[in-house]
């Protein structure tokens, strides 16, 4: 009960903070309202109180609810398989798979050359050189799900947009193969030897299983859709699938010799939606109620996220100077990695001035990576955790206000009207609504 209870208030605090946010005139998209009501209702606020039901007492509480976050993450991973229509796919394919890669290798260079430095300044003992290189494949990971919400806020369209969102897409997959190369030679580094396996064979693995799990998956559902007759019906049938692929996403089948199979549930559902969306005819209706139904479950889930952010980290001053340098430089390379492609491309100069600043925001694939990362030992493994929790807390209240004011510059956000304003306008309108 109490647990409902928590998760019930996180919801409501998250959807009073945005209107906080419109009375102060704050002007900031809603992702960072949910962010920062997840930090008051999280263990440091609220949860201090130690009153049940009132706020999460633990991060051990927040766990508890994770799943909400992992049937959120699937369906916005769903959701961004939209993107990838094959129609669409003829004008940014080859943009996106371009820049999607340069911008990810170009992000983890940076940051291993900036580190790699910083180790030899601050000395192995608070930077060892297998936590600088981990740190330097964490840099190609960018968090899909802040980025669609502010697209969806403020229902941005235009270039930017339509190659913003598979670039994103893309972004998974190309930072799962350098972290997986990186990781493994930082256990080298930290154990003397490199293993292949787990360096090439198994993140190899994971990329061509999720999309064939996704594929069959989307496959199967497009056929199962036409028995039915209703599109609310559909819509439920959707619903199942996607909560279904989540689910099988998760298992892990050892074929021995230190191979496995195991899969990403951000590919596999983006495979899902992708295969969805270009062979049923009724994609484009399902799609559209998908976006409605999903509505609450992302903000409990950006509350949630904003709930996990730990504050603790700011008491250590070699943390928060590792992380502004992984901040900084990780901007920097993913700026610079999305900005000479669009140039050698010959993309619009609003595309490629503010492409990289909306490749900011980092979260939940990052944060997924550091469950990873926690294999190098627990002293490693501890200061990689708190210097991608700093950097994780400092995206996510900044990334989606970059995000926001980019496609607002790329004029690919309309010119915002005042509520009132709009009630004065549309009377009859706003009393339906």
């Amino acid at each position: 009960m109490n647990l409902l209870l928590s998760t019930g208030i996180a919801l409501f605090a998250g959807l009073m903070m945005t209107r906080l946010f419109k009375v102060m005139h704050l002007n900031l998209p809603d992702v960072t309202a949910f962010l920062l009501a997840g930090i008051l209702v999280g263990p440091y606020m609220l949860g201090r109180l130690g009153v049940s039901g009132i706020g999460f007492g633990s991060m051990e509480e927040i766990s508890q609810v994770g799943f909400l976050s992992n049937v959120a993450l699937g369906f916005i991973a769903f959701d961004i398989g939209n993107e990838f229509r094959l129609a669409q796919l003829k004008h940014t394919g080859k943009a996106a798979t371009i820049i999607g890669i340069v911008q990810a290798v170009s992000a983890t260079v940076f940051v291993d050359a900036a580190l790699i430095a910083l180790h030899f300044i601050l000395g192995p003992e608070k930077l060892p050189l297998p936590v600088a290189v981990t740190l330097g494949a964490i840099a190609a990971a960018t968090a899909p799900a802040a980025t669609l919400m502010v697209v969806r806020q403020y229902k941005a369209k235009g270039p930017l947009t339509d190659l913003l969102l598979p670039i994103v897409a893309l972004d998974d997959a190309v930072g799962l193969v350098l972290f997986a190369v990186s990781f493994g030679v930082a256990q080298a580094l930290d154990g003397g030897s490199v293993n292949l396996i787990s360096v090439l064979v198994n993140p190899l693995l994971e990329i061509v299983c999720s999309l064939v799990l996704g594929a069959l998956m989307g496959g199967l559902l497009t056929l199962l859709e036409k028995i039915f007759y209703s599109n609310k019906n559909r819509l439920s049938m959707t619903i199942a699938f996607v909560v279904t692929t989540i689910a099988l996403s998760m298992l892990k089948i050892p074929l021995g010799g230190g191979v496995k199979i195991s899969f990403s549930s951000l590919l596999v559902c983006m495979m899902l939606g992708t295969i969805f969306c270009n062979m049923s005819e009724y994609s484009t209706d399902i799609m559209q109620r998908s976006e409605r139904w999903t509505a609450p479950l992302y903000t409990v889930f950006f509350v949630l996220s904003g709930a996990q952010l730990e504050l603790s980290v700011f008491k250590s001053p070699a943390v928060i100077l590792i992380g502004v340098v992984f901040i900084v430089i990780r901007c920097a390379g993913k700026y610079v990695g999305s900005y000479l492609p669009s140039l050698a491309l010959k993309l619009d100069p609003k595309v490629r001035n503010h492409l990289g600043i909306t490749l900011f925001p980092q979260a939940g694939v990052a944060l997924g990576m550091v469950v990873s990362a926690q294999a190098l030992g627990e002293a490693n493994g501890s200061i990689i955790r708190n210097i991608i929790l700093f950097a994780v807390l400092i995206y996510e209240l900044v990334g989606p206000m970059l995000t926001k004011q980019s496609l607002q510059k790329a004029g690919e956000i309309a010119p915002a009207k005042s509520e009132k304003a709009n009630r004065e306008r549309f009377p009859k309108k706003a009393k339906a609504n």
